[in-house]
C-alpha cells in the first residue's frame, strides 16, 4: 500500500534505508509487471530535493522503485524556482505527502562555496550561482561557529527546508493543513545510513498589533 501521510512515508523511507544499509535490500517495484502498472500515472510518496552527486541515488539508498520517489537534483540540493516549481507539482498535483532535503557528508558544492568564500575569488561559470546558493548556510554556520564542514553540510540542509518553506507558499499551506511534512536528512557515503537532521513546519505568521484602544468606538 502506498504511504498516504507524512509519517507513514518518512517510516517507509527509513525502513527502505535499514534494508540497504544491512545488506538485505528488497528492490520493490523493479520488475516488469509494475513498469507496466505505473505507465499510465505516478502517485509517488516523497519528493527527494537531493544533491546531484553521483553516489547520492535516491531509489537505491531508500530501496525502492519505479513511480514511489519523484527526485529533484542540483548540485549542493539548492532551491532556485525550478526546483520549487517541481516541489509545487509533485505536492498540489500528485499529492505527495512528504519533502525530504537529502544532503550528505563531503558535499563538494558546500566545499567549494567555503573556498570560494576564503579566498574571495567566485568560481568560473555557472559554478558562481552554486556558490551564491550555499553561501547563506556559510554565513549562519559562521554566526553559530560551526568550523567543521560535516555541521556546516547539517546546517546547509536545515537552511534549504527553510528556504523551500520561506519561497514556497504552495508548500507552507500544505504543510500548515498538516497534508505534507518537509524533513532534511544526511546520507554517510562510506556506511549509507540516512539520519535526520531538520523537521520543520511551516512559517507561524506575526500576530497582528493590538488595536489603540484610543481608535476605539
Amino acid at each position: 500500500m502506498i504511504p498516504s501521510t507524512p509519517e507513514e512515508a518518512l517510516a517507509e523511507l527509513r525502513a527502505g534505508n535499514h534494508r540497504f544499509v544491512t545488506g538485505v535490500p528488497q528492490h520493490p517495484n523493479q520488475d516488469a509487471g509494475h513498469r507496466a502498472a505505473v505507465a499510465e500515472g505516478q502517485h509517488p510518496f516523497a519528493v527527494i530535493v537531493g544533491c546531484s552527486d553521483s553516489r547520492l541515488a535516491a531509489e537505491i539508498i531508500f530501496d525502492r522503485g519505479l513511480g514511489d520517489l519523484f527526485v529533484v537534483r542540483t548540485a549542493g540540493h539548492t532551491a532556485g524556482p525550478e526546483v520549487l516549481g517541481s516541489v509545487e507539482y509533485a505536492v498540489t498535483v500528485l499529492g505527495t505527502p512528504l519533502v525530504v532535503v537529502l544532503g550528505h557528508d563531503s558535499c563538494g558544492a558546500v566545499q567549494a562555496a567555503r573556498e570560494a568564500v576564503r579566498t574571495g575569488s567566485a568560481p568560473a561559470g555557472h559554478l558562481g550561482a552554486v556558490v551564491d546558493a550555499v553561501s547563506p548556510s556559510l554565513l549562519r554556520a559562521a554566526r553559530q561557529e560551526v568550523t567543521d564542514l560535516d555541521g556546516i553540510i547539517d546546517i546547509h540542509i536545515a537552511q534549504t527546508v527553510e528556504t523551500l518553506l520561506a519561497r514556497s507558499t504552495v508548500l507552507a499551506e500544505r504543510v500548515a493543513v498538516g497534508a505534507c511534512a518537509v524533513a532534511g536528512m544526511s546520507y554517510r557515503l562510506s556506511g549509507g545510513e540516512v539520519r535526520t537532521v531538520a523537521q520543520s513546519s511551516a512559517p507561524v505568521p506575526a500576530p497582528a498589533a493590538p488595536a489603540d484602544p484610543a481608535l476605539a468606538g
